[in-house]
């Protein structure tokens, strides 16, 4: 196991997102956030709290379950499903950030594309991720990535959040 990222490296990563995200959007209030459970989630958190000590003003912010949506259901343990919590200005016609730990085939992303369909169509979609490894096997690209990994096929990265690990760290495993 090799460490990636820091906490601080994480931290650094998490602001230079979100200056990135208000640069690239500059009606800051359409703004609004969703993290992919489980990790992506409380980047969202994390996130739309820097943005808002930058910007003056809340981020909405919330949280996308796309299990259902996914095509590897039946190849995967069965895995609980998570809330999905849209902030209540809603989606509908904002400029709407999905925010994601690390970005891998573009399965995840995908499936996040097709649970958006069910609850509002935004006026842009852009995609941020804390690392991007590569390996993609969809047409999909983040907008806004804190790391740039690149690693082999056998290889596993791992992204540890004090919310749910204890740690702030990102490693990187052979299988």
């Amino acid at each position: 196991m090799s460490l990636a990222l820091s906490a601080p490296d994480i931290t650094r990563a998490l602001t230079r997102i979100s200056h990135e995200i208000l640069e690239a959007n500059t009606a800051s209030d359409q703004i609004v956030l969703l993290g992919v459970p489980t990790r992506g989630a409380h980047l969202a958190v994390r996130i739309a709290a820097s943005m808002a000590s930058i910007a003056g003003h809340a981020i909405p912010v919330g949280m996308l379950d796309i299990t259902m949506h996914r095509d590897d259901l039946r190849m995967r343990a069965p895995r609980p499903i998570m809330p999905t919590s849209i902030p209540s200005c809603g989606i509908e016609g904002r400029d709407l950030i999905l925010i994601d730990d690390v970005l891998f085939s573009g399965r995840t992303i995908r499936a996040a594309l097709d649970a958006l369909g069910e609850i509002g169509r935004p006026h842009t979609v852009q995609l941020a991720v804390l690392v991007d490894r590569g390996h993609r096997e969809l047409p999909i690209r983040a907008d806004f990535v804190g790391k740039n990994l690149p690693t082999s096929i056998t290889q596993s990265v791992k992204v540890h959040l004090s919310e749910v690990d204890g740690i702030d760290e990102v490693s990187i495993e052979e299988s």
